[in-house]
């Protein structure tokens, strides 16, 4: 692809090292910033810098966050008793736009996979098992999407913790064997939080 400009060029190399962005869709998105009024590209390149820097993680969950805890752990009408696991923050999204869930969330920040050189001590377990261990826990969902990899996580979290008192379920496989869960519509994903699973019988089936 050759450019007329090389600020342009710089524009596009930049833009297509977003995830499904190709050189030609980057070069169609610059085009149209440049064909905006100057403040609209202001405010954009204002609102990613802040994003990128100002940003925190939730001290508890390790949600995305603007102060140190995330307005679903701030929240005293969530039950704290309750912890849903997932793997990212779009799944933390894809369960509350379910309406069907009122405890808390525990952010894994990825799922075990050794062919991509991600462990467990790669993950947000440590202080998963902390909280397990404080007692305060009575009960942990996983909520993984339905593939090896997210077994694979289930299956060590399950190890870490099971010699201490707390309940342990799976959401139920209404999710198909393989999707992400963040692409599972809401009334499937819904109702397989309502009907999660013991997870020791998952492991028989």
């Amino acid at each position: 692809m050759e450019f007329s400009s090389k600020l342009l060029e710089n524009a596009v190399n930049e833009m297509s090292q977003l995830p499904g962005v190709g050189k030609r869709t980057a070069l169609r998105l610059v085009l149209h910033l440049l064909r905006q009024p100057e403040q609209q590209t202001v405010l954009l390149a204002d609102a990613l810098s802040k994003v990128r820097a100002e940003i925190k993680f939730c001290k508890s969950c390790h949600n995305i966050s603007d102060k140190e805890l995330c307005e679903i752990c701030e929240n005293p009408n969530r039950n704290e008793e309750l912890i849903c696991v997932v793997e990212d923050i779009r799944d933390v999204m894809a369960i509350e736009n379910t309406s069907s869930f009122r405890g808390l969330y525990h952010v894994l920040g990825g799922k075990i996979s050794p062919m991509d050189g991600v462990g467990p001590q790669d993950l947000n377990i440590t202080s998963l098992v902390e909280k397990v261990k404080s007692g305060k826990v009575n009960e942990l969902i996983f909520a993984m999407s339905p593939t090896m990899e997210g077994d694979t996580t289930n299956f060590y979290i399950f190890k870490q913790i099971q010699d201490y008192n707390v309940k342990t379920s799976t959401i139920a496989r209404g999710v198909a064997a393989g999707n992400e869960l963040e692409y599972t519509d809401e009334i499937t994903l819904g109702r397989s939080i309502v009907d999660r699973i013991p997870f020791e019988a998952s492991l028989k089936s």
